[in-house]
């Protein structure tokens, strides 16, 4: 928590590196930012953006849909509750890394199992600590999210005009399919409930609805929100068919959410989705499965400016009037204008009106943008499941 050794400037070839500086943070316009690194050493390039959430970091690190991705936490206290195996999303951190304004602090918290530098390290993912995150943050409001370059080297020895030219030649997440990536590579049942006191992550001990969730980059705990639900899951790869998924006989479909251009994605994944919906099945969709529904039925996504990242959205259910508090972490959407007539916009943001969700008029079809299952309101969202289950008759 130290005086961060933090510089912004142009002209990265001749910008010395300041004392104490072991991590930077450069951005293809020239601006380098430095720090003090913690967990593994080493460079990432990817894109820049900022999550206002004031808890759950390492559930933020571990899911899937921030592939590709460089996150600048707002909130300063990160480190704090350490890590542990049970808030992790996926098996390995996703994000390429987290830029924070102080230091990790120590955990203080009775669940934790590990600090978050070590954690970290473990994992390959490189963390940038002293860094001006306000600034950080109102650069990505203002210009967009940028392509950056992160480094970490504990001797100082950092190269910043080397570290901007990597960040100019990053391609970034337009066009980008990086739910293969993330996704399962074979099919497998899901069991595991939600965790409840006293037992914690309980599995189903009797028969309940066969459900496919497709797997773009599933976060652990919306598995258990459908299992919790009622749902027998079985969990596909991001290719599957439509063949593959009717194969299993499920009552319902669900796509998960995931990482990347949901356009790029779709080239194989909405084949697949019309497919299903031929077949008149439920089916449920969140984040990238929400977009992905969208441009089967007929809709557009657009790449967004920067994004939402967080655990404060405000997100209003336009038949009944009710506002939900949700967690969301996208940074493309769906183009409400563009939906088709019997394709109703189901939920928006109260922060800038961006669509949130859809239905398909007199069929058991629907999606959201946000994640219930994330539960900042703290159970704003969970009716979506129940709904889900109910669907299937």
């Amino acid at each position: 928590m130290n005086s961060a050794p933090t510089a912004a400037r142009r002209d990265a070839a001749d910008l010395p590196v300041p004392p104490g500086a072991t991590a930077c943070i450069a951005f293809a316009d020239g601006t380098v930012f430095f720090g003090r690194g913690f967990g593994a050493e080493g460079v990432s390039v990817g894109e820049l953006c900022f999550n206002t959430a004031m808890t759950g970091y390492q559930e933020i690190m571990t899911d899937p849909s921030y592939a590709g991705q460089v996150i600048t936490f707002t909130f300063p206290h990160v480190g704090n509750v350490g890590a542990n195996p049970e808030d992790e999303e996926t098996l390995d951190p996703v994000a390429l890394g987290m830029v924070t304004r102080w230091d990790p602090t120590e955990p203080s918290s009775w669940r934790a199992a590990e600090g978050l530098s070590p954690w970290l390290a473990r994992r390959g993912r490189i963390g940038i600590g002293g860094v001006d995150t306000r600034r950080l943050t109102r650069a990505v409001r203002l210009k967009g999210a940028p392509h950056v370059a992160i480094a970490h080297a504990a001797d100082g020895a950092l190269d910043p005009a080397a570290l901007v030219e990597k960040a100019r030649a990053f391609n970034g997440l337009t066009g980008a399919d990086l739910a293969k990536d993330v996704s399962c590579a074979q099919s497998y049942r899901w069991e595991e409930m939600r965790w409840a006191w006293p037992g914690g992550f309980e599995k189903r001990a009797t028969p309940g609805r066969r459900v496919v969730a497709v797997d773009y980059g599933a976060k652990r705990n919306i598995l258990r929100c459908l299992a919790s639900a009622g749902c027998d899951v079985t969990v596909l790869p991001a290719t599957a068919t439509a063949e593959d998924v009717l194969a299993h006989d499920p009552e319902g479909v669900f796509l998960s959410n995931g990482p990347g251009d949901p356009a790029a994605t779709g080239a194989y994944a909405v084949p697949m989705i019309q497919g299903v919906l031929k077949a008149g099945l439920p089916m449920f969709g969140i984040c990238l499965g929400h977009q992905m529904l969208a441009l089967a039925l007929g809709g557009k996504t657009v790449k967004m400016s920067h994004g939402h990242h967080g655990a404060n959205h405000p997100v209003k259910e336009l038949a009944t009037g009710k506002v939900e508090i949700t967690s969301m972490n996208h940074g493309f959407a769906v183009d409400g204008q563009s939906l088709p007539d019997g394709v109703i916009e189901s939920h928006v943001s109260l922060f800038d009106g961006s669509n949130c969700g859809i239905r398909v008029e007199g069929k058991p079809v629907f999606s959201v943008q946000h994640h219930p299952e994330a539960s900042p309101g703290p159970m704003d969202s969970h009716y979506l499941f129940d709904r889900f289950v109910e669907s299937m008759g």
